[in-house]
């Protein structure tokens, strides 16, 4: 096996970046979900309530983090002045610290997403962790739903879009799951049984799936839900548990150094 594609999110919910290479930080990827759209009350805001979020594209200059849109004019994302002062968010039921972006950028996206929302980004000093009740390490986070760095299964997809044709369904692209890491050279749905890989050197701990919600429905290149069932509805027929409708793998690393496209991908434990 080896990884195929390497993704991160700068902004929670927005555009995906590609990349060849990229280096791990204590929160995951570097710069992955390290910022987040919120209403006036500090609460995220997400596809699942503003699909067009898909179209908010980061992108890097040598000033740092820019952010485009369709018909908008391009805009920097503003440095963290020494002396700002953290203000409390919400990401899901956790309360995190993070410093507010200031009023121009926050006046671009409430512009291009017609509500009022604020840009916000994850404090240094935040404690925020991964889920203490699971089967993986504890772990800081970023503003990720509940792992640093979510995998993904090439076959698995497609299993998945053999199932939607079968129906005379379309398909969908592995950028309706969002992933971190894309993997080839497994077999359908055998990254269930994972419980430690190693990937180009750096060893990291498996065993949780990805319960998926309605923002799979969303079609990131156009940010638009040609479908309000699919994929969830294929999904379920065969991929649901407890705990929701399963598709990837969350991975957390013991390791910092750098991931490549290319970089063999070994299991080193299995359930």
């Amino acid at each position: 096996m080896n990884v195929s594609a390497l993704y991160t999110y700068p902004i929670k919910s927005c555009a995906v970046l590609s990349h060849t290479r990229i280096s791990l930080a204590a929160r995951g990827l570097h710069d992955d979900r390290r910022w987040m759209v919120v209403n006036e009350d500090g609460k995220l805001v997400t596809q699942r309530d503003v699909s067009k979020m898909a179209l908010v594209q980061p992108f890097y200059t040598d000033e740092g983090l820019s952010i485009s849109a369709p018909t908008m004019s391009d805009i920097a994302i503003p440095p963290i002045a020494e002396n700002a002062t953290t203000r409390r968010v919400m990401v899901w039921n956790d309360t995190c610290d993070a410093f507010d972006q200031g009023d121009e950028i926050a006046a671009w996206l409430s512009d291009y997403l017609g509500k009022s929302v604020r840009l916000v980004k994850i404090a240094e000093t935040d404690t925020r962790t991964t889920p203490t009740d699971g089967n993986m390490p504890i772990a800081p986070m970023s503003f990720a739903d509940e792992y640093p760095i979510l995998l993904a299964n090439e076959r698995s997809l497609a299993d998945l879009n053999d199932r939607l044709m079968a129906q005379e369904k379309d398909t969908v692209l592995m950028s309706r799951f969002r992933p971190n890491v894309v993997v080839s050279g497994s077999t359908a749905w055998d990254e269930d049984q994972w419980t430690q890989i190693n990937i180009g050197g750096i060893t990291f701990d498996s065993g949780v799936g990805c319960a998926r919600c309605v923002m799979t429905t969303v079609e990131q290149e156009s940010g638009t839900v040609p479908d309000h069932k699919e994929p969830l509805a294929t999904l379920t027929t065969f991929r649901k548990i407890s705990r929701g409708v399963m598709f990837g793998q969350n991975i957390i690393h013991q390791t910092l150094g750098d991931l490549c496209v290319g970089d063999q991908v070994e299991v080193l434990a299995r359930r």
